[in-house]
C-alpha cells in the first residue's frame, strides 16, 4: 500500500503524456496518424485528452493526501510529484495552442511555462549546493488554479466536440471567465516563481 501514492505519480506521469500526444493528433501535429483522422475522430481525441487531464489532476490531489495518510512520504515521490505537475500542465499549454492559438492564452501560458523551467533550474543548482526549496503553500494554490484553469480552458477550445450549445450568449462569458482565470493563474504563478527566485537567491549568496 505504501507504494501506492508513488504510483499514482508516475500514473499522472504516463497520463499527462498521453493527452498532450491525443492534443497533438487532433491538432494535426502527429504525422501519418493525423492525416488519417475524420472529424469525428479529431473531436473524440480532444474529449479523451480532457478526461485524461482530469484524472491526472485528481491524482495531483490524492498521491500527496495518500502519502501523508499512509505515512508514505518518500524522496522519490518527493522528486516525481513537481516533475508530474509540470510535465502536465505544460504538455496541456502546448497542446492548447497547438488546437488554435488564442492570443488571451498564449501570453498567460507563456509566462508560466518561462516560470516553470526557471524554477525547476533554481531547484537543480540548489539540490546541488545542497539546498532545497521546498513547495510552499502559496505554490499549493497555484497549481490547483492552474488545472482548473487549463481544465476550463480545454473545455473552451474543445466546445464543439463536446457538443455544447454554439449560442455565443453562453459562449463568449465563458470563455471571457475562463481567460481571466488562466489570467490569475498566471499571475499567482509569477509570485510564486519570484519567491522561489528570492529564497535561492539568498541561500546561494
Amino acid at each position: 500500500m505504501k507504494a501506492l501514492p508513488n504510483i499514482l505519480t508516475s500514473a499522472r506521469l504516463v497520463i499527462a503524456l498521453f493527452m498532450f500526444v491525443a492534443l497533438a493528433a487532433a491538432a494535426g501535429g502527429v504525422p501519418w496518424l493525423s492525416e488519417r483522422l475524420t472529424g469525428d475522430q479529431q473531436f473524440s481525441l480532444q474529449r479523451w485528452a480532457f478526461w485524461a487531464f482530469a484524472i491526472a489532476a485528481i491524482t495531483d490531489f490524492f498521491d500527496g493526501w495518500l502519502a501523508r495518510k499512509l505515512d508514505a512520504v518518500s524522496i522519490w515521490g518527493a522528486i516525481l510529484d513537481p516533475i508530474g505537475d509540470k510535465i502536465l500542465v505544460c504538455g496541456a499549454l502546448l497542446g492548447l495552442m497547438a488546437l488554435g492559438p488564442n492570443p488571451l492564452v498564449i501570453l498567460p501560458a507563456g509566462l508560466i511555462l518561462f516560470r516553470e523551467f526557471a524554477v525547476s533550474a533554481l531547484r537543480e543548482v540548489g539540490a546541488g549546493k545542497g539546498i532545497k526549496l521546498p513547495v510552499t503553500l502559496l505554490a499549493k494554490w497555484k497549481t490547483t488554479l492552474q488545472l482548473v484553469a487549463i481544465g476550463g480552458e480545454l473545455v473552451v477550445v474543445s466546445w464543439g466536440a463536446f457538443n455544447l450549445p454554439q449560442d455565443p450568449a453562453i459562449i463568449e462569458p465563458v470563455s471571457w471567465a475562463v481567460h481571466g482565470l488562466l489570467g490569475v493563474a498566471a499571475i499567482v504563478t509569477l509570485i510564486t516563481g519570484a519567491q522561489y527566485w528570492e529564497a535561492a537567491r539568498k541561500a546561494l549568496t
